[in-house]
């Protein structure tokens, strides 16, 4: 691994020429908005930005501002977050703009350490808000960047690891761009305390879309001459793998209790997976069954159907989930005080869901099987 500070220099300009040439320019977050950076920062937490582009759209449009955002309800913002997954990251979210209009008085802080107060934000994405809001002298080391840096510096070691982690922050630091003052960026007409924000732009965009995970395209790359990993023909090598470990397995049942076009969803707990969400009634494994779950709850069934069974992947677990489809002969009105509540489906649709959800929802209606509720007999 070489030594970082004798590439300095050339490293950053070279990034920095070739963002201006070739890097994203019309991401719509791009600019000194510190909202709009950090709202952007979350959102692409294990997230594509194909995928996150309408998200951000709609939820700007609804939330323009940390005023409006911290004035929402959860549910408001959940409804705005189904599908993005994480959702962790959109009740942080809410919390955070709450404590900067409380603490702030609306204004995002400047000051690392006050932004490493919010909740959700960690150290690479105070960092980058930082950077690119407002024009600080941060390293950030998320994903792309990581990828960056192990090929290019010869890192070896899964990155998750904590040594490996502080060795490539080291790096990343050691190959910022010097301090404003120091006659970097000269002859190019911007300020160097300017520049750091297309360097930092420039990180992310190598990894995204030259420096990528599988195929990367090291003939456009231009640090490629001294990228130990292209160097020496180890490209395919870095990162280095995380290693492999057994991934547990659940099952679970989704109950879709119907009543005409209506269907039941349950509230979940703020804590844990799809905490604040509008869910389908869930039973674990070895669990109560169907019918005696209606039973429990006042509701009287009179046809059981069971649909294909299909597994959804989180990041620590795979969940086997099993659907039932439950007529619901009479719907009691009170179920609805006990965090649970009749939907039609549309509405249910636009509610705050999770994906598999959504997606059963979704695929039951192209295939006729929502249709065919209307022949439920209503409560």
């Amino acid at each position: 691994m070489r030594e970082p500070r004798v590439v300095q220099e050339t490293f950053a300009t070279r990034l920095v020429a070739w963002q201006r040439a070739h890097g994203r320019h019309d991401l719509p977050w791009q600019g000194e908005d510190a909202y709009r950076v950090w709202l952007s920062e979350i959102m692409l937490q294990q997230t594509q930005v194909a995928t996150v582009i309408p998200y951000y759209q709609r939820f700007v449009a609804s939330f323009p501002d940390i005023a409006a955002l911290a004035a929402a309800t959860e549910e408001q913002v959940l409804e705005h977050w189904s599908g993005l997954g994480y959702y962790a990251r959109g009740r942080n979210l809410h919390r955070a703009a709450r404590l900067i209009v409380e603490k702030h008085q609306g204004e995002f802080p400047r000051e690392l350490e006050q932004i490493l107060e919010l909740p959700g934000i960690g150290r690479s994405t105070a960092a980058a808000i930082c950077a690119l809001a407002f024009h600080q002298r941060r390293a950030i080391l998320d994903g792309n960047v990581k990828r960056v840096l192990t090929r290019y510096c010869g890192v070896t070691g899964w990155t998750g690891d904590k040594k490996i982690e502080a060795v490539l922050w080291q790096q990343a630091e050691a190959l910022l761009p010097p301090p404003a003052g120091d006659g970097w960026g000269e002859g190019e007409n911007v300020k160097s305390n300017a520049t750091i924000a297309v360097y930092i732009q420039a990180q992310m965009d190598m990894g995204a879309t030259v420096c990528t995970r599988s195929k990367p395209k090291c003939a456009q790359c231009p640090v490629q001459q001294d990228c130990v990993a292209h160097q020496t023909d180890r490209v395919a090598e870095f990162p280095t793998p995380r290693p492999r470990k057994v991934v547990p397995e659940r099952h679970s049942t989704f109950l879709l209790l119907v009543s005409g076009r209506d269907i039941l969803l349950e509230k979940r707990a703020p804590q844990g997976i799809w905490g604040g969400l509008w869910c389908l009634p869930q039973l674990d494994d070895g669990g109560e069954l169907p019918e005696e779950y209606a039973q429990r709850t006042g509701i009287t069934v009179n046809a059981r159907i069971e649909l294909d069974a299909f597994i959804h992947t989180f990041t620590h677990f795979k969940l086997h989930i099993t659907p039932v489809l439950l007529y619901v002969a009479h719907k009691p009105l009170q179920v609805q005080q006990a965090g649970r509540v009749w939907l039609d489906v549309e509405d249910a649709l636009r509610a705050a869901i999770p994906v598999p959800v959504r997606s059963l929802l979704e695929q039951m209606n192209r295939n006729g099987r929502l249709s065919a509720l209307r022949l439920a007999p209503a409560g």
